[in-house]
């Protein structure tokens, strides 16, 4: 009885082994992908159990929404009215700041030990990264329906068609997976959540307020026009509002300054932007996952 027991357990494991590797890839990407699930529903449970995250997500846009609505707008002229200008400004600004969500939480998860508890489970490490993210672009699909809904509400009417108004919505959603991955590096590389946010703030803050998200870059003083008429959030928000407003809004702002070339172009570069952005910052920030 022995030898034959002896012989089998010897015998399994290389059958497994010398089995084509079509099945280990399609096994190992089923886990990856349930791994990814499990942790991203994690993520997202987590948020509704902190009150304070659901405060930051949700209330903090429509505070903006309503300051510069009722308090700048009236100052702010803008061709097709300010309202019009300004919401696909704040889907650009909301999913910015946003992004601070997961440098925080991953700090968070990474000071606590938690991420070295993922580490001693049978699972796909790139999975932590990937459930990290993939939640932010869920709860950022939940943001910019509430900011439609404050938006309509306030007096945004878009006039680009509903195909276009998607994907004006999908481009800034895109956007907000990049930054996302941004900010997993920046939560990696610190100490805790308030080291995270600390470094996370002032990369954002001029990322948002030099650009066309509040106001035109062409009444910005000359040395900031360059900068602010070109950066990553400028050219996304522009293009999800001539996608959004339409063809003749989107002519307007083009004749008085405010678009400095077409809405397809600012497509365009937008998605160049998000796919320079994922090439760099995907590897390296799964390079630290590693070596954290």
């Amino acid at each position: 009885m022995t030898a034959p027991e002896a012989s089998i357990a010897v015998t399994v494991p290389r059958t497994a082994a010398a089995s084509p590797s079509i099945e280990a890839t399609g096994s190992k990407l089923s886990w990856a992908v349930k791994d990814t699930l499990a942790l991203a529903k994690r993520n997202l449970l987590h948020y509704t159990r902190v009150p304070q995250l659901l405060v930051f997500t949700f209330i903090q846009p429509i505070m903006f929404v309503l300051l510069f609505r009722y308090v700048f707008g009236g100052s702010i002229a803008v061709p097709g009215g300010y309202v019009n200008y300004l919401m696909p400004g704040i889907f650009g600004q909301t999913v910015v700041f946003g992004a601070t969500s997961t440098a925080i939480g991953l700090a968070e998860d990474l000071g606590g030990g938690i991420i070295e508890r993922f580490r001693s489970l049978p699972m796909v490490r790139m999975s932590v990264l990937a459930g990290r993210t993939g939640a932010d672009v869920v709860r950022n699909t939940g943001v910019v329906i509430v900011m439609f809904i404050v938006g309509f509400a306030v007096g945004f009417r878009p006039h680009g068609g509903v195909p276009r108004i998607v994907l004006g919505a999908a481009l800034v959603l895109a956007f907000a997976f990049a930054l996302s991955w941004v900010m997993a590096l920046v939560g990696l590389k610190v100490a805790n959540g308030e080291a995270a946010q600390a470094v996370a703030f002032p990369l954002m803050f001029p990322l948002t307020f030099a650009s066309s998200v509040f106001v035109r870059v062409d009444t910005m003083p000359g040395w900031l026009q360059g900068f602010a008429a070109h950066q990553p959030v400028t050219v996304v928000v522009n293009a999800a509002r001539g996608l959004m407003l339409g063809p003749e809004a989107s002519a307007q702002l083009r004749a008085v300054g405010t678009f400095t070339t077409s809405t397809t172009s600012y497509v365009l570069q937008s998605v160049a932007w998000i796919a320079a952005i994922l090439a760099i910052f995907v590897p390296l920030a799964v390079r630290q996952f590693n070596k954290s």
